[in-house]
């Protein structure tokens, strides 16, 4: 654990998880082994299995996220990466090159899936396993 961090009561920190600067996690969340969170508001109840990556996102209350999914938080494959999303209609743009997710209470994310950087995924969202959720309009 690299800090400045907040760990609230009854979370389970597993071996060989990495939880480095700038999180916050609220009562009864699990990082599992292996798992990284960078800069990540956690909820209460959110959890996350072993070898996640969660960047730079916010996760609702009772949020899951399945063993090997990603919540990436950079745009490598894009001459200009900083953060352009479209939702519900309408284009947004923010000065930013890292950003993670905006993830709902309840959401259920499945194994070895990936959440794009910048995606907004409402209360109850369920993400398939092997899935990919990128809401970047097209080039």
């Amino acid at each position: 654990m690299k800090g400045p961090l907040i760990v609230g009561p009854n979370c389970l920190v597993a071996m060989g998880s990495l939880i480095r600067g700038g999180c916050w996690l609220d009562s009864d969340c699990i990082v599992g082994p292996g798992a990284e969170l960078k800069t990540t508001i956690m909820f209460q109840g959110s959890k996350l299995a072993h070898f996640n990556f969660v960047g730079d996102s916010i996760l609702g209350s009772d949020v899951n996220l399945e063993a090997g999914s990603i919540l990436a938080n950079y745009r490598n494959e894009h001459a200009d990466p900083r953060l352009q999303i479209s939702y519900d209609g309408k284009m947004m743009e923010a000065d930013t090159l890292k950003f993670g997710a905006l993830v709902g209470d309840g959401c259920r994310i499945g194994a070895n899936a990936v959440v794009a950087p910048g995606a907004i995924l409402a209360p109850g969202t369920v993400v398939s396993r092997l899935g990919l959720i990128d809401q970047r309009p097209s080039s």
